[in-house]
């Protein structure tokens, strides 16, 4: 059921469009290759053999992979329904 000016369907529709984006964007990550490093890039701790096993092309220890992990990503989202103001116009 949709609401206004919007045909059956259409939040469907954008929901699906988000999960798209989301999953094309998720696959265009690129993934660590090549040999891994010895010493975190970040800290110079050594990282564990089976996590250099594990994770081909690591360069990162756990502790410093976490931290990074947890930051929050700010990336712009696309406004698929718009606002009142701009369907009036």
């Amino acid at each position: 059921m949709a609401g206004g000016w919007a045909r059956d369907g259409a939040v469907s529709e954008q929901i699906e469009a988000s999960i798209e984006d989301e999953l094309r964007r998720m696959r265009a990550r690129p993934v660590p290759a090549g040999e891994s490093l010895t010493h975190c890039a970040e800290c110079d701790e050594p990282i564990a053999q089976a996590r250099r096993q594990a994770v081909p092309g690591v360069k990162l220890c756990l502790d410093c992979q976490k931290a990074r992990d947890a930051r929050p990503v700010l990336r712009g989202g696309i406004n698929r329904r718009g606002t009142k103001d701009s369907q009036l116009k």
